[in-house]
């Protein structure tokens, strides 16, 4: 029988959960009493998914990790069915996501969790072979492979990368060889550049990350109006309410450009609590792989910890003008039913291994 679970994580997602309900409903409230006739619309949208994603934590959290893990193959057969579904031209997706009546669902959230636990429960069990590029590297990157041409095609190149990404990092994690590392990648860099050159749209996120004056009525009006909201929060914001970007200045402040919102309504200082919470929930997760009682935990906790920092950074990036635009959510505030309920369930699988880690 297992342990309490960890306390911080369980008190920082709750925080991180309240405080998302409060930014969206701060960053939507214009649009949604536009498109929705009221102001409450997507707050209400996304409350319902907290609520699933908080069933799913507290059940994920009561069941042993170890029994995920044992059908980790099956869940990635199924989220990757429900992404082929969503690019067949007679499937039930539309785009990126599947209709499930008033709601939608986007099913490459579930992949990247799948493909987590998936890398980790194989890995675990190659132990000292991962260091083998054969052995450990090959069969990776063909999974990966193989889903990146889907997700590709739906298209969403920013999953992509957080999907290559995450392969890559629990890669190293495990004990891969650096030089096979820096190989994947040096090799890959021609294809994500393809990708971007065959899609016109993708060039010109590109081109206006270059220069976004030069495309300032186009595909750099988003970066442009997203650093003007950010620079107008100042050191201590115009007060929670109070963004004149979300009165449709700035095209996605519900979701992808939250944080732009939230910088100019908290300010430098409120942008740090927020950010802290995030950060603090990452260094929980890396805590708790120090502390698992097995390799399957350790690299569980990892994969997940690396995951939610690393698409809060690539968020943060786009955000001010250091990367080009991906379409990825920050994860807790961007508006998104699948990502916030996605990402509880890997906070669940985190307290899972947290209450196992006196019984090694």
């Amino acid at each position: 029988m297992g342990g309490q679970a960890d306390r911080r994580t369980i008190l920082v997602t709750s925080v991180l959960v309240l405080a998302g309900l409060i930014a969206l409903y701060s960053a939507s409230a214009p649009f949604s009493l536009r498109h929705y006739g009221s102001d409450l619309s997507m707050l209400l949208r996304q409350a319902v998914a907290a609520a699933v994603g908080v069933v799913g934590l507290l059940v994920l959290a009561a069941i042993d990790y170890r029994r995920l893990a044992a059908i980790n193959d099956l869940l990635l057969l199924g989220a990757f069915a429900l992404t082929v579904l969503t690019v067949l031209p007679f499937g039930i997706g539309d785009g990126r996501w599947i209709a499930l009546g008033p709601a939608s669902f986007q099913p490459t959230e579930l992949l990247k969790f799948a493909l987590i636990l998936y890398l980790a429960s194989s890995l675990a069990r190659k132990g000292e072979r991962v260091a083998s590029f054969v052995d450990g590297v090959l069969p990776a990157l063909i999974v990966l492979g193989v889903l990146a041409a889907v997700v590709v095609v739906q298209p969403d190149l920013g999953m992509v990368l957080v999907l290559g990404s995450v392969t890559m990092a629990m890669l190293f994690f495990a004990g891969t060889r650096i030089r096979y590392l820096l190989g994947i990648a040096l090799g890959c860099a021609p294809l994500v550049f393809l990708a971007i050159r065959i899609a016109p749209y993708r060039m010109a996120r590109l081109l206006s990350f270059l220069n976004p004056q030069a495309h300032s009525t186009t595909s750099g009006y988003q970066t442009i109006q997203s650093l003007i909201a950010v620079g107008s929060g100042g050191v201590f914001g115009r007060g929670l309410g109070g963004s004149h970007a979300k009165l449709f200045y700035l095209p996605q402040s519900h979701n992808d450009f939250i944080a732009s919102v939230l910088a100019e309504e908290l300010g430098f200082i409120g942008m740090l609590g927020v950010l802290g919470l995030l950060g603090f929930l990452v260094w929980r997760a890396f805590v708790i792989s120090e502390r698992a009682p097995d390799r399957l935990g350790q690299l569980l906790a990892l994969g997940i910890g690396f995951t939610l920092g690393f698409q809060m950074l690539l968020n943060l990036g786009v955000v001010v003008g250091l990367l080009p635009v991906t379409g990825l959510t920050l994860p807790f505030l961007s508006n998104g039913g699948s990502s916030l309920i996605v990402t509880l369930a890997m906070v669940g699988v985190l307290l899972s291994i947290s209450r196992q880690r006196g019984t090694r």
